[in-house]
This record gives structure tokens, C-alpha cells and sequence, in this order.
């Protein structure tokens, strides 16, 4: 399987880099001999980069593995609106053969078997439009699967782009939820309180976010055994990443949190075992928290009504676990078996599975990272709406968008799709 990394933006980049480099850097421990071979063929043969701004696109990530590139020098504080009218309509050919060309070279390295489990990894920021328009018009392009790994809020943006984030934050999501298969979120409050609580880190720079987010999705990506493949390393873990989580088109978002992390300087005097790593993972879960510290040990998934239960802790969907260190065959998941943390509708047995490599992750000699399909992200998501509406009630700012050709119209269709996420999620 080889993957076809689409990224875009400046956070698409930044991001994309940091992720490709802990990838690398995890892949060249001593003792991993198909750990790596495993990782360079699914990474390292093919990912594009698109930016509006050309010195966002990493002169290292060409380092790291053969990539097409595509950057215009634009300002850069260049309205959101006119990237999407504009020049994505202007850059889509472009795009689009770039693209293409980077799944024909893949042929290259995959018999015919391999090439039907080509990924298509889109980074994009959801308080830009830079490459939505183009990803907008790139779904006939064949590709079996598309994950859009996505941001909510900024980190250094303009006052007047402040002030209508969740104008676009709307906009995109919204888009991006017809279009992918799933979406996983990250949200930038939450790895801005990991780098201070956890990491310990000072003066919090967006390269430190970037290394967060990176760990994170790598510890996903890299190679694991999965239940259908018990005794190598998947050869289609997106694709089984994605039929597991997404058991149904109207829920595709999903949460990510992993345990421990720390800083360095912590790890050298920590000692961790899967027992005590599990139970707070757990607790995570339910209490929908992204870090260990902070969370609410009275939150509980037994007892109560259904109704009573549903507003008291996080219902899932659909979980994975995620197991990478020693003693990974030792680990004991029943606490993630328990139907009191799913919906009634669907099985036990096909709401939770798990994954497992013996190879420690990243420096970290045990890890446990949970993918989610829950509704950890109902009050971020709502909290958007909100105040997004209330600001297009009174037509605020609204004529910076429709100069450009993105009617109020677009904007209703925007609310009326997120509504319908909010109200999907929030009645599971």
C-alpha cells in the first residue's frame, strides 16, 4: 500500500513535514528491520504539497522522500475568500495533475494488488480555504480512501481573520464532511495545553504544536498488527482504519488521544505499565479529555437511565485501540469492551478493536493511543455554530463573502449541514 499525501496550506505543510520526519525518525531504531521496511514503502515514496506561499513548502521534506510541489508567492494575509474563488479554480489543473502523476509513480513501486489501497491524506486548516476548492473538485480523481486530517481554530492569524474563523470553519467543514470519509480533528486549545501541562514547554511555539499533532498521527500511521493481519504488519491499515471507525456515512468524525507524553527530560524518570496506562486511557475516553492530566475520575459509564446516561459521559460509536512497547501481548483491553460505552444499536464486538506492535513508539517504551468515534467533539462543534450564526443573523461581514461569489445561500447550506452533524451525534 503507498499513501498519497495531499497537503495543504501553510498548516498542511508544517504539519505534514513534522509528521514525515518522526516517521523517519521512529523508522531508523536499532531492531526494526521490517518495522522500517513496512513504513518506507507505505511513506516514502510519493506526498504533494500545495501552498499559496511557496516558502511554506519545506526545503527538508524533499529530503525525506520524492514529492510534487506547487507554490505561488502570494501576500500573506491574502483573503480566504479569494483563495478559494479565486485561485483555486486558477491552480486546479495543476493540482489535479500533480496528483495524478504522484498515483502513476506509485504504480510504479505496487503490483496491481497494492494499487487499489492508495490513501489519499489531505492536511488542511479549518480556518482557511486555501486547497478547499481544489480538494472540492479532486473526488473523481481514484482514490479508495480519503482522510482529511484537520484543524480547529489557528494559532497565528491577522484580527480580521480572527474574527470570521467560524465563518470559515463552517464553510469547510462542511464541505469536507461530503467529501471525505472521515475527518479527524484535532483542536488547537487542547495540544496548546499539552505542550504546557505535559511537555512542559515555556514559550509555546507553532513548531511545538506542529511536533504534538505529529507524534500523535504518526503513532496511528506507523506499522501494527491488526486484526485482520495477526501475524505481519497490515498492508491496508487505512483502509481498515476507516471500515472500522466508520461504520456509517452520517458519523465521520473523529478524536485522537495518546498516553504518555511528556517531555524528555520526564521520560528519562518514568516507568509506565499497561495497566495503569489503560486505565486512564479509559477514563479519557468517557470523560472526553485529550490529556491525562485534569481528568474527571467522577464521570462514570454504569448506571442510569439511557437518556440520563447519554449527558453524563462521552457515548462512542466505535473505538480502536492502539497498543505500541513491550509486554504488548500482556496488555488486558476489557475495560473498551464494556457496552455501556456504545450506542445499543450496534455490537460490542464490532464497536471496539485493537491493534498491536512489539516496537516502542518514538522513544516511548509502552504507548497507547485511542482513535475515536464518539461525541467528544459536540461542544467545540457547537460552540462554532453558535457563534457563527449569530454573527450571520446580523449579516456581519457577510459582504466580504459574496464579493467573491460565496452567497448567503452557501452560508445556509453550511449551518444546515452542521446542524445535522451536531443533531446526528448528539442523539447516539
Amino acid at each position: 500500500m503507498s499513501v498519497v499525501s495531499l497537503q495543504l496550506s501553510q498548516c498542511g505543510n508544517q504539519i505534514g513535514h513534522e509528521l514525515f520526519s518522526v516517521i523517519s525518525d521512529d523508522s531508523s531504531g536499532p531492531n526494526r528491520k521490517k518495522y522500517k521496511q513496512c513504513s518506507d514503502e507505505r511513506f516514502f515514496y510519493e506526498r504533494s504539497t500545495g501552498d499559496m506561499e511557496t516558502k511554506h513548502i519545506s526545503p527538508r521534506s524533499r529530503a525525506l522522500e520524492t514529492t510534487g510541489r506547487m507554490g505561488k508567492k502570494y501576500a500573506l494575509g491574502l483573503s480566504f475568500k479569494c483563495v478559494f474563488c479565486v485561485h483555486g479554480p486558477r491552480h486546479e489543473e495543476a493540482v489535479e495533475d500533480l496528483v495524478r502523476m504522484e498515483m502513476e509513480r506509485c504504480d510504479l513501486h505496487h503490483d496491481e494488488c497494492c494499487r487499489r489501497h492508495r490513501f489519499w491524506c489531505g492536511y488542511l486548516h479549518h480556518s482557511t480555504f486555501e486547497g478547499l476548492y481544489i480538494t472540492t473538485n479532486l473526488v473523481h480523481v481514484p482514490l479508495l480512501f480519503i482522510l482529511t486530517l484537520s484543524l480547529f481554530t489557528v494559532y497565528v492569524v491577522l484580527p480580521f481573520q480572527v474574527i470570521v474563523q467560524n465563518y470559515n470553519s463552517v464553510l469547510t467543514l462542511s464541505h469536507l464532511y461530503q467529501l471525505s470519509d472521515a475527518i479527524l480533528v484535532h483542536e488547537n486549545d487542547t495540544v496548546h495545553k499539552i505542550c504546557s501541562r505535559l511537555m512542559n514547554i515555556k514559550h509555546i511555539s507553532i513548531s511545538d504544536v506542529n511536533k504534538v499533532i505529529a507524534h500523535q498521527l504518526a503513532s496511528v500511521l506507523q506499522p501494527a498488527y491488526t486484526a485482520d493481519s495477526p501475524c505481519h504488519y497490515s498492508t491496508n491499515p487505512i483502509g481498515e482504519l476507516l471500515t472500522s471507525l466508520v461504520c456509517h456515512p452520517e458519523y465521520k468524525l473523529l478524536s485522537l488521544c495518546n498516553i504518555p507524553q511528556m517531555s524528555s527530560t520526564s521520560l528519562a524518570y518514568s516507568v509506565f505499565n499497561w495497566l495503569g496506562l489503560l486505565k486512564h486511557l479509559r477514563q479519557m475516553l468517557i470523560a472526553s479529555a485529550r490529556m491525562e492530566e485534569g481528568i474527571d475520575w467522577t464521570v462514570s459509564a454504569s448506571g442510569g437511565e439511557s437518556n440520563s446516561r447519554h449527558q453524563n459521559f462521552n457515548v462512542s460509536l466505535v473505538n480502536l485501540l492502539i497498543l505500541r512497547g513491550k509486554d504488548v501481548s500482556t496488555a488486558v483491553t476489557d475495560g473498551f469492551k464494556d457496552p455501556a460505552l456504545y450506542v445499543p444499536w450496534l455490537k460490542t464486538e464490532n464497536s471496539f478493536s485493537t491493534w498491536t506492535s512489539p516496537v516502542a513508539f518514538n522513544g516511548y517504551k509502552r504507548s497507547a493511543i485511542l482513535v475515536s468515534n464518539s461525541q467528544s467533539h459536540l461542544k467545540p462543534l457547537d460552540n462554532i455554530v453558535r457563534k457563527a450564526w449569530n454573527m450571520f443573523a446580523s449579516r456581519a461581514y457577510v459582504h466580504q463573502y459574496t464579493k467573491f461569489g460565496i452567497s448567503e445561500e452557501d452560508f445556509l447550506d453550511g449551518f444546515t449541514a452542521l446542524e445535522q452533524i451536531i443533531s446526528s451525534y448528539t442523539h447516539l
